[in-house]
């Protein structure tokens, strides 16, 4: 007498569609749901956060360059800010040593209105030799 194990080549089956679909596809099926719903939720997610950041940000600016003063004790740093025409606020800019410690800080005051770009040179006054400027960040008045 032989024995006729499932799933041997040659070996008789299930009917098909009398036992319904396998638990393993049925569990496919609701995994693949559910990824796709998370993965919606997540690019909803990112979108709106994207959005806010984008839609908040009413100055933005950005250093061209720089100018080490020869007197060592300024340097001058370029600016171009975009803003919204009637925004007004602060960008703060920062001097920094060779040895990476700041020399120099300067809070600049953004308060022209009726125009949305802003193209400026600014001293910043340091305590020792600079070596570097860096542009910390911009913020408008109200946020």
């Amino acid at each position: 007498m032989n024995a006729v194990r499932d799933g041997a080549p040659g070996a008789p089956g299930l009917p098909e569609g009398r036992y319904g679909g396998s638990a393993d596809a049925r569990a496919d099926r609701k995994l693949k749901i559910i990824g796709s719903v998370l993965g919606v939720l997540l690019l909803l997610v990112i979108g709106w956060i994207g959005y806010g950041y984008i839609s908040k940000q009413v100055i933005s600016a950005e250093m061209i360059k720089f100018d080490l003063n020869s007197t060592q004790n300024e340097v001058r740093v370029h600016l171009e800010i975009r803003k919204d025409a009637d925004a007004t606020g602060t960008c703060t800019v920062r001097a920094i040593a060779e040895s990476g410690a700041e020399v120099g800080r300067k809070d600049v005051a953004i308060t022209q209105r009726g125009t949305s770009r802003i193209d400026e040179i600014y001293p910043i006054r340091t305590t020792a030799k600079a070596t570097s400027a860096e542009l910390l960040s911009c913020t408008a008045d109200g946020q």
